[in-house]
């Protein structure tokens, strides 16, 4: 892009709040640092196109299940018109789109197609787990440590680890669309489902939670003794086994480690 050398500074404010017009849509924008203005126009659409592509392809990595459903063209329409009002924060853009799941909630074109936020809100929980810190996971656990302070010891989830629940069955819709090679009809069913996303190694995986384990879980996740998560989670309307519950999730990799907690026992 055809510039005056003299003015042109990169790191000038002024230059990147013009820019940013630019690439949103302002034709005139940049032109104090245009030494030639046709060759400027010419040269910015040019790259305020390949701006906004890049930014959709992006999206349209990172968001799957969303694209599975609309369809690359409207996914590729949607993604410029969000790029353009949400610019990226850092230059990975494996990490772009942090506010596209609320954005896509309020988009109109979307509106007839409710359950695409919670989609989009599931592939972005999924992105965070893939580019959470690494956290070694906790494997086995000492029983006779759980018995003589479990008023104390708090089970911490690995930080890749991500809780949510809904009133449909978006985790497993999204499930189906993300990994089931089927291109079949699914429909939704009104009823209420948690899900599990972590990452207790190189692979990030997703489970679906009873109403116990979701419950246990997120008292874990509030920093809760191991005592009052289980004592609230026993008081959940759950046939499941809470020992083997227990049991399956420290199997499972989502718990870290066991910080000694200062919890008064009369909070039990």
């Amino acid at each position: 892009m055809p510039v005056a050398a003299s003015i042109f500074d990169p790191s000038n404010a002024n230059f990147q709040h013009a820019l940013w017009a630019a690439l949103k849509g302002s034709d005139q924008a940049l032109e104090p640092w245009w030494a030639d203005a046709e060759q400027g126009l010419a040269a910015l659409q040019v790259y305020r196109n390949t701006v906004h592509k890049a930014l959709a392809d992006a999206l349209a990595a990172s968001f799957p299940t969303v694209l599975k459903v609309v369809g690359p063209e409207w996914m590729q329409e949607a993604s410029v018109i969000f790029a353009r009002s949400y610019p990226p924060g850092c230059a990975v853009l494996v990490d772009y789109g942090v506010t596209f799941p609320d954005w896509l909630s309020r988009f109109e074109p979307a509106k007839e197609m409710w359950y695409l936020s919670d989609l989009a809100r599931l592939d972005r929980l999924w992105t965070e787990s893939h580019l959470a810190a690494d956290t070694p996971p906790l494997m086995d656990m000492d029983a006779g440590l759980l018995i003589e302070g479990f008023d104390r010891i708090g089970l911490q989830l690995i930080d890749s680890a991500r809780l949510a629940w809904f009133d449909h069955s978006i985790p497993q819709l999204w499930q189906a669309l993300r990994h089931s090679p089927s291109e079949g009809v699914l429909e939704l069913e009104a009823v209420w489902q948690a899900v599990l996303i972590w990452r207790p190694s190189h692979e990030v995986k997703f489970m679906c939670l009873s109403p116990k384990a979701y419950a246990f879980l997120a008292a874990c996740d509030a920093g809760k003794s191991f005592a009052i998560a289980a004592t609230e989670t026993s008081s959940v309307d759950d046939p499941i086994d809470q020992s083997i519950m227990f049991s399956e999730l420290i199997a499972s990799g989502v718990f870290a480690n066991l910080p000694s907690l200062e919890i008064e026992r009369d909070l039990l």
